[in-house]
């Protein structure tokens, strides 16, 4: 571990502690006591239309798209939220509820959906919206020329027999084999619905509360009211702006001298010094996204169950917690999805042991183990950053078990090297067990970064995923959850608050238990300055 990452270390775990930050030239510490913007606001819980929403991200690349299919960054994700409308839409409690689809049935065992669009929706560009287009839409979304990252989410949709019904009604089939429950989790963050001439660069049309006025990558995006948003009377501001920032001083600094409105997922440890700013809202965001270890159970020690359990072990997760996000986390037990209605509660809380840890250390002949940890860049536990892997391989002392740091960059930790590493940190949002398992440690999954893999455990996710019955499909999750606690590659070890900050010019921002308050772009508003 070089003496800059423990220096950083260092200084991040001083301030998820409550101190305040001690990086970039004190910045926060001299901007906590100014005020957001130089007018004041009458907080409202009526809605107000008119005025310029003007929200904050990091980003910064000039290689941003519009693609409503392939969004290659997380800002280019926000932005479609800004542009398009899917079938479905993130609820408060990280679920799908219904958007533009009126009506889904499903079969008994997830082979086929029939989607009914709701009666006279319409495109940006004055367009109905029909049948064809939320073919179209499929078609594109599925389609392997377009190579999107999202793909392994929809691959298994049967897109050469898709079947229009009438004029807003279609049929889907799924094929491989196995239903698709999922389908719905799959579609809502990457799924717009574009009409048949869609353009990601020369007709970027969509149905979502804002039309494209202006779009420079790396820099900011403009949008205007769509005036025949499905959503009566919303949006409300006249034109939203997407601002990018290439690191998180000056997206706070701009938020505090009221150059922009908001920020989403700011890192717990940037908003300790705000947290008794008066001019700020600070929203905490319960959700089940989740912070884990990989482990990589295709090389050793990990192919050894008795190290992989050590390591469930040897982490104090409450400390983690603690000094990594700054208390901005809830004790996870290994397993993901708490909010689904299948979760298995009934699975204990596997306790902190270092002793224990050590013994079965021990017992597998690897006795003073050393293990390489890489880690995403920057300081963010929240980013896959140094402040997790800092706190854990202290911790792994206390087991005899040295862990070497690893950081590198973007590039490399979201690359094809990714699955290679012999131990990692990972972060997910949270979803139902469904989906998350179909993108992180199933059969489906195609960056399984743990190389989990267990037939039973595979029988029982096929046999969930095609089994519309909630009854008869949580006895199948329970057991594929005690499988996954007792034999899986992932230490999770929190489930993580989403934590956004806005001036008190925004109206309608509440605290949810999904990741999204500050992208609701629909429901959000600007108050009356005084």
């Amino acid at each position: 571990m070089s003496s800059e990452l423990s220096r950083r270390g260092f200084l991040i775990q001083g301030a998820a502690l409550g101190g305040s930050l001690l990086l970039g030239g004190g910045l926060l510490t001299a901007c906590s006591d100014q005020k957001a913007a130089s007018s004041t606001y009458t907080r409202s819980t009526t809605p107000r239309h008119g005025g310029r929403l003007r929200m904050g991200i990091i980003d910064g690349s000039k290689a941003g798209d519009l693609d409503a299919h392939k969004p290659t960054t997380s800002s280019a994700i926000i932005r479609g939220f800004a542009l398009y409308s899917k079938l479905w839409e993130w609820g408060e409690h990280m679920t799908p509820d219904l958007a533009l689809a009126e009506e889904v049935e499903v079969n008994d065992d997830a082979t086929l959906w029939t989607i009914r669009l709701k009666k006279d929706l319409e495109f940006h560009h004055g367009k109905t919206i029909t049948a064809d287009d939320l073919i179209y839409s499929t078609r594109r979304l599925s389609d392997p020329e377009l190579a999107s990252p999202y793909l392994g989410y929809v691959k298994w949709i049967d897109r050469d027999n898709l079947v229009k019904l009438d004029e807003r009604t279609v049929q889907i089939p799924i094929r491989g084999g196995s239903g698709l429950l999922s389908l719905p989790d799959a579609w809502v963050n990457f799924g717009g619905i574009v009409p048949v001439d869609y353009h990601p660069v020369t007709n970027p049309v969509g149905a979502g509360p804002f039309k494209l006025k202006e779009f420079v990558p790396g820099q900011r995006s403009v949008f205007t009211r769509f005036e025949n948003f499905y959503k009566s009377g919303q949006p409300y501001p006249d034109e939203l702006e997407i601002i990018d920032f290439k690191d998180e001083y000056a997206r706070i600094s701009a938020l505090l001298s009221g150059q922009i409105d908001m920020a989403n997922g700011v890192a717990p440890e940037q908003v300790t010094a705000l947290k008794n700013n008066q001019a700020i809202q600070v929203i905490t965001n319960q959700t089940h996204g989740f912070q884990s270890i990989d482990l990589n159970l295709s090389v050793e020690p990990f192919k050894d169950d008795r190290v992989r359990q050590a390591f469930r072990l040897m982490i104090d997760r409450q400390e983690v917690i603690d000094r990594a996000l700054a208390g901005q986390g809830r004790i996870a037990n290994d397993i993901y999805s708490p909010l689904d209605p299948t979760f298995n509660h009934g699975i204990a809380q596997r306790p902190y042991d270092p002793e224990q840890a050590r013994a079965l250390i021990k017992q597998a002949g690897y006795e003073g183990l050393t293990v390489e940890l890489t880690v995403g860049p920057g300081l963010s536990a929240v980013a896959g950053g140094s402040p997790v892997a800092q706190v854990f391989a202290a911790q792994a002392k206390k087991a005899g078990v040295n862990i070497k740091i690893n950081q590198v960059d973007a590039a490399t930790f979201g690359g094809p090297k990714r699955t290679d590493w012999q131990l990692s940190t990972n972060s997910r949002l949270g979803g139902e067990f469904l989906h998350t398992a179909a993108s992180v440690d199933s059969f489906l999954s195609s960056a399984n970064k743990t190389h989990f893999h267990d037939e039973r455990f595979d029988t029982l996710f096929r046999q969930a995923i095609s089994t519309k019955s909630l009854e008869k499909r949580t006895p199948l999750v329970h057991e594929a959850q005690q499988i996954q606690h007792d034999k899986g590659g992932l230490i999770i070890w929190a489930y993580v608050n989403t934590l956004d900050l806005a001036s008190n010019a925004v109206g309608g921002l509440q605290a949810e238990r999904s990741h999204f308050p500050t992208w609701r772009f629909d429901k959000l508003w600007l108050n009356q300055a005084v």
